[in-house]
């Protein structure tokens, strides 16, 4: 079946288009000539990728990707821009652009470019059933099969068509803006904009102004009115990350919204109604927060609502094969480099690694490897230099992790009984590799099997003893 394209480009492209064309014979063609002709095609009909020549008329680049991604997110967007720059290319791909085209490349190295996004789509789609991942397209978000993950996935199955608020929590890089565009695609809202705002991001006198708009005049620099986040979010979701660090009287003011869902801009009387769901994230303790004062009880239980916890890394390792070979795919598709194959004693390190930057740490470490390994196909461990990892927090030294109660104990029992816990435990996170384990306690392998083994000898014989 031949691939079904979708060009978009203003009249003065029209010379490049018909070079770009005649590379692309036997390809299903449809052509739009603005951002919304482009927007309107989408919604009507299917295609596997898409090319947009820059400029465009009244469109960004970052606007036309973000009304493309509202429609299919996983669709492949191609820029070709006659007079690109790195910064513009590397901004794209950040939001998810397959390609950014500069001058150096021809009408042929793009059309290759659109041919090889547009088989990778369908590839993809075929594989996964159509694209629908079983019914659930939230589900391309997502990379895990570890049990955190699956209670995950059922949260999103059982609030994504809903309008209740989430609150999302989780270690820093572990992925909470990638959950939170996963419940927003598993509902009818996907339809509408998913806008995400750093509430850490900017100074406190602009954040009013960003979240709820203002009108001109209201303030030094407001030369014109401005919608704010909420309004573009409407009947979509807005994601707010960072939510721990919104100013107290902010707080009051976007308690106000959950409630009434209603608000005013920033020099107006007029308010504004909006259908919009909340979903907030956060990497520190809120409750802690409230305790201290520094956060309203009131909106923490807003929006606490649907609490959700994101698991460290290291607490689903069973994830790291599966996360390492799609950033691989990822990052090699985006350089245009052939595909990269990973060691089994590379995999075996990143598996024993903590990942104190989580999943965030993980795929710069993948693209690092893939940059240090030149042209080798095959990655090996000395291509991940990672840094060590994090200190764990000392025991209080105050007070002992064993108590001695007043009658006495018997030492070489409890000292029996805490090396078999260390041990079983360390077997339980390597899956019973006797290897592994011993490396997590900074064991010789020789040391590990005899503990072991003469822990269950000692088990069996107290057995027969008692018995």
């Amino acid at each position: 079946m031949a691939a079904k394209l979708l060009l978009i480009s203003d009249a003065w492209h029209q010379t490049e288009i018909e070079a770009i064309t005649g590379e692309l014979a036997g390809a299903e063609l449809e052509r739009a000539g603005s951002g919304q002709e482009a927007l309107n095609l989408l919604e009507a009909c299917r295609v596997d990728a898409v090319l947009a020549c820059l400029p465009l008329a009244e469109w960004t680049p970052e606007e036309l990707l973000e009304g493309i991604q509202r429609i299919n997110v996983s669709l492949p967007v191609v820029f070709r821009d006659a007079a690109g720059s790195l910064a513009a290319a590397v901004r794209l791909a950040r939001l998810g652009a397959w390609h950014y085209a500069g001058p150096q490349e021809g009408p042929r190295e793009l059309a290759e470019r659109l041919l090889e996004a547009a088989r990778f789509y369908r590839d993809r789609e075929a594989a996964s059933g159509a694209g629908d991942h079983a019914g659930e397209p939230w589900r391309a978000f997502l990379v895990g099969e570890s049990r955190p993950m699956e209670q995950i996935h059922q949260v999103i199955r059982l609030v994504g068509a809903r309008r209740c608020t989430v609150l999302i929590t989780g270690e820093t890089g572990t992925g909470k803006e990638v959950v939170a565009r996963a419940i927003h695609s598993a509902g009818p809202r996907s339809k509408f904009p998913f806008v995400a705002v750093n509430t850490s991001a900017l100074p406190e006198n602009l954040l009013e102004a960003e979240l709820f708009g203002h009108v001109k005049g209201a303030f030094t620099g407001a030369v014109a009115n401005r919608i704010g986040r909420f309004e573009q979010a409407h009947r979509g979701t807005i994601f707010l990350d960072e939510i721990s660090d919104m100013p107290l009287e902010l707080q009051a003011k976007l308690l106000r919204v959950l409630q009434e869902r209603e608000f005013q801009r920033l020099g107006s009387s007029e308010t504004i109604k909006v259908d919009v769901r909340v979903i907030a994230a956060t990497n520190v303790d809120l409750a802690e927060r409230v305790r201290q004062g520094r956060f309203r009880e009131d909106l923490f239980y807003r929006l606490n609502v649907v609490p959700l916890n994101i698991p460290p890394l290291r607490e689903r390792r069973r994830d790291i094969p599966l996360l390492v070979h799609h950033f691989l795919e990822k990052i090699c598709r985006e350089e245009g480099l052939e595909r990269r194959e990973i060691t089994p004693e590379a995999l075996a390190r990143l598996m024993r690694y903590d990942w104190p930057g989580n999943v965030r740490q993980l795929e710069n470490a993948v693209e690092m490897a893939v940059a240090l390994s030149g042209d080798r196909r095959l990655l090996y461990p000395s291509d991940f230099p990672l840094p060590a990892a994090r200190p764990r927090p000392a025991a209080a030294t105050s007070t002992p992790v064993i108590a001695v109660p007043d009658d006495g104990l018997d030492f070489e029992a409890t000292v029996s009984r805490i090396e078999r816990a260390l041990l079983e435990q360390a077997l339980r996170k390597t899956g019973g590799n006797k290897k592994q384990a011993a490396e997590m306690l900074g064991l010789k392998r020789t040391t590990f099997t005899a503990k072991w083994k003469s822990l269950n000898e000692t088990g069996r014989a107290q057995a027969c003893g008692a018995a």
